[in-house]
């Protein structure tokens, strides 16, 4: 019997789970992967197989609609077991997930974390959502065909996200990102493109000069959830004090850049956006 590659889709009531584990189980059993320079094959000539689990599915089989703490932990039991006999190459499992010790007793070989709403239909799974701290993809818009074909070339390829190396050369961005918005999502971009990795620096500085309502954790968020789709293991975020000046003396090992702009880019303004949301 084969051991499939377990991989999980997780996420609140609503996200998107059920219709990208479609989309993803699609692009894996359609796959071209390459036999030579000159020879295309379908994956399914190799006997590439996939399997698919959904949770409702799955309680509605068992006749078992019990979502007390109790009750999920035994689905999430249930779902590795059916997993683990699936006799496939790999197999989707898409279902909510929402505490750490469902996680951990499904043991996924992939994590991808559908993040695309705030608040799911049912308040009781709300409450007890703990958003993961390790995933393999964090997925934070509707587009289940585009983020299938993302995520789906890295599984084949068994290409995992990047580590960050704490010894690399890497770029450093310091700034108050009040809030974090386009214009500092193409800086970012200039600076990954340097070295691979870039470490963001955020003042600590909410309510500075009668300005800045920003708190630290929801900076965090806004950067986390527009860079992680894509360069989640690129980039590391600290906080640091109120930095108002920058001092180096004779030759150092380091380069301070500005980086030019396009008017669209640099007309981008964290004032403008903080009054049309009401906070200035």
């Amino acid at each position: 019997m084969k051991q499939p590659q377990r991989i999980l889709i997780m996420g609140l009531p609503g996200s998107g789970k059920t219709y990208f584990a479609e989309r993803l189980k699609q692009y894996l059993e359609e796959y071209i992967t390459p036999i030579n320079e000159n020879s295309l094959r379908p994956i399914a000539d190799a006997q590439v197989t996939v399997a698919w689990l959904n949770a409702d599915e799955v309680r509605r089989h068992y006749n078992d609609w019990d979502f007390s703490t109790e009750g999920r932990i035994r689905q999430s039991q249930r779902m590795r077991d059916l997993a683990d006999e699936a006799n496939t190459d790999y197999c989707i499992v898409d279902f909510v997930a929402p505490l750490v010790e469902m996680r951990n007793n499904f043991k996924a070989d992939w994590t991808i974390w559908i993040d695309t709403i705030d608040r799911g239909r049912f308040e009781d799974t709300n409450k007890m959502f703990v958003p993961p701290e390790v995933y393999d993809f964090r997925i934070t818009e509707q587009s289940a065909e585009k983020w299938a074909e993302f995520v789906g070339e890295h599984i084949i390829d068994n290409q995992r996200r990047p580590q960050f190396d704490w010894q690399k050369e890497t770029v450093q961005m310091l700034g108050r990102w009040q809030p974090w918005h386009a214009g500092h999502r193409a800086l970012f971009e200039r600076a990954v493109a340097k070295t691979g990795q870039v470490v963001i620096q955020i003042r600590d500085c909410q309510g500075w000069q009668g300005s800045n309502p920003f708190a630290i954790d929801q900076v965090k968020n806004l950067i986390r959830r527009d860079l992680d789709p894509i360069y989640q293991g690129q980039y590391e975020i600290q906080v640091v004090p109120n930095i108002v000046n920058i001092t180096y003396g004779r030759d150092v090992g380091y380069r301070i850049e500005q980086e030019s702009f396009d008017e669209s880019v640099t007309a981008i303004s964290g004032t403008k956006i903080r009054r049309s949301m009401g906070l200035e």
